[in-house]
């Protein structure tokens, strides 16, 4: 793996999944009319984030199985479920925003500390 293939793929990932995040955000607040044009961008930003981080695993890691791993993936899977339930069950709002807050954290410190 070249040095610049791999910039590329962290950039692209960190960029997706900041893209991921605001559509979540977005929905939380937004008005019901716009439920299929955040519905497929945030699918678009979640399928992006899936196929860089794969990519990135592979290429660094060898598709080697670690939990690390395995939480990251949860949390991109709650994250990216969470706009679709933003629209559907406003009332709760507030426990979408505290939840995607501690997934994205949980997986930034997933990706830095690798602790098992």
């Amino acid at each position: 793996m070249s040095p610049a293939e791999f910039n590329f793929l962290h950039i692209f990932h960190i960029s997706s999944v900041l893209l991921l995040i605001g559509a979540t955000f977005y929905a939380f607040a937004a008005p019901p009319e716009t439920k299929t044009r955040m519905a497929i961008f945030s699918g678009i930003a979640a399928i992006l984030v899936l196929a860089s981080g794969f990519r990135m695993w592979q290429l660094e890691f060898g598709m080697a199985v670690t939990g690390w791993v395995a939480v990251k993936f949860v949390c991109w899977l709650g994250i990216a479920c969470f706009t679709s339930l933003a629209y559907r069950q406003r009332g709760k709002t507030a426990l979408w925003v505290t939840l995607t807050a501690v997934l994205a954290i949980v997986a930034v410190m997933m990706a830095y500390l690798k602790p098992f």
